[in-house]
């Protein structure tokens, strides 16, 4: 999806033009991918745009860093603030938020420990990652000839830049292929997640989804969103080691990420999931978590900040 360019990017304490916020060819994380990034959004509400678990967001991006030993010059509040700042100064009632935290110019090598950890935060006005229509009618998945990456080569606990390049190989097979989405498997074959979200199966009335720990997929924020919601929904949440078949003889099927929000997974690998409609299930959780993004729901307002 084409990014609209905004006013200003906020760049190492400073609020700078769009076409000003850039780096140096040499910058190291360019050349050996030891960066930590988050993805957030900001939703217009009631009482103005709300950036939806901020701190949940600014805390991982913190957690991916220490397991790269990269120190942030900056503390978690100061993270925040800034992240709000950047919204406000935009102008912005709804938007994508991209903090990255990398290594700027200094030495080349694999040792980067003479390289300054810079921050940006950069924000723009971004629509349903997958598009509407598969918000609406659910996503052709297909599982992925690329493994994810094992837990044992990279941390995958960490929203780490480098890391993504098995993502996007996923995703460009699965697109030239003519499919919405990939999902990718471990080594050994078990579910972990799709190119950019977490994944859910539903199956008799209660919800499965594969253990981060033991699947390497990342620990997602709209993953224990939904969770949380499903649950107070009254409905049983499970992580569970999952193969392929799984999501073959599931009744209803989704995927979450914050740039793809509540997804429905139509089929996979042309198998249609359940009647290959989205089902009762994921439509309730894709209605709720949309109603609670844009401050409607009370018992879950303290997942939003307001940027004003």
């Amino acid at each position: 999806m084409p990014i609209t360019p905004t006013a200003k990017i906020w760049m190492d304490g400073e609020l700078v033009d769009w076409d000003k916020a850039t780096v140096h060819v040499l910058t190291h994380s360019l050349h050996y991918g030891m960066g930590v990034f988050e993805g957030i959004r900001a939703y217009p509400t009631a009482n103005g745009p709300a950036i939806f678990r901020l701190r949940d967001h600014v805390r991982r991006m913190f957690r991916g860093t220490r397991i790269l030993q990269m120190d942030l010059p900056y503390s978690e509040d100061a993270v925040c603030e800034a992240i709000k700042l950047t919204v406000t100064e935009n102008g912005l009632e709804s938007c994508y938020i991209r903090p990255l935290a990398y290594l700027g110019y200094g030495e080349m090598g694999m040792n980067p420990i003479a390289c300054k950890v810079r921050l940006s935060i950069a924000v723009w006005p971004w629509g349903a990652y997958l598009g509407d229509e598969a918000m609406r009618t659910g996503i052709r998945l297909k599982v992925s000839s690329w493994a994810r990456n094992d837990p044992r080569s990279v941390p995958t606990a960490a929203k780490c830049s480098g890391l993504y390049v098995n993502s996007s190989l996923a995703k460009l097979e699965a697109a030239r292929a003519g499919y919405d989405e990939a999902l990718m498997c471990t080594t050994s074959g078990l579910i972990s997640e799709g190119t950019g979200e977490n994944v859910f199966v539903v199956r008799g009335g209660s919800l499965y989804t594969p253990p981060p720990s033991g699947a390497g997929s990342l620990e997602g924020i709209t993953a224990d969103t939904v969770a949380t919601f499903a649950r107070d929904l009254g409905h049983t949440v499970t992580e569970r080691e999952m193969r392929r078949t799984d999501l073959y003889m599931a009744d209803e099927a989704f995927l979450t990420g914050t740039a793809a929000e509540v997804v429905p997974i139509g089929s996979v690998d042309d198998r249609l999931v359940g009647t290959g409609e989205p089902g009762p299930i994921t439509r309730e959780i894709q209605d709720l978590y949309n109603a609670t993004v844009r401050g409607t729901v009370d018992r879950y307002k303290d997942w939003l900040d307001y940027a004003t």
